[in-house]
């Protein structure tokens, strides 16, 4: 027997201060799609993660996602647009960069720590 169609695939992201990074997510251009006191689910396009109120430093500091975009030049005029260094000044953000493994990047941290990796595949 297969297995049944899949419909949906999240990741449980961890929040230290869950109002903050809800804030956070909302603010750079995802979705609140629900929440309740523990776990928020935030959408862009057809696509979702899960935030959690769970912190573990070691484990959110080593925690990465990525979101392959059309243009991340588009997202770093965004980040500036609204502010986000100012808003959150002790979060990391870094231009789209080419890397060795041949991709564009834009590096993000949120306020937990979680790395975004926002990439294109512009000039590869």
């Amino acid at each position: 027997m297969d297995p049944s169609p899949v419909l949906e695939l999240n990741a449980f992201v961890p929040a230290k201060d869950f109002d903050l990074s809800k804030q956070f997510y909302s603010d750079i251009g995802f979705d609140l799609a629900w929440s309740n006191d523990n776990i928020a689910s935030f959408k862009i396009a057809s696509f979702s993660f899960l935030l959690q109120k769970f912190h573990v430093q070691q484990h959110s500091e080593n925690f990465m996602m990525s979101l392959m975009v059309e243009d991340a030049d588009r997202w770093w005029e965004h980040f500036e647009r609204i502010g986000l260094r100012e808003k959150y000044p002790h979060i990391m953000l870094k231009p789209p960069a080419m890397q060795p493994w041949g991709i564009r990047v834009l590096y993000v941290s949120d306020p937990t720590g979680v790395l975004w990796h926002i990439a294109d595949r512009k000039n590869a």
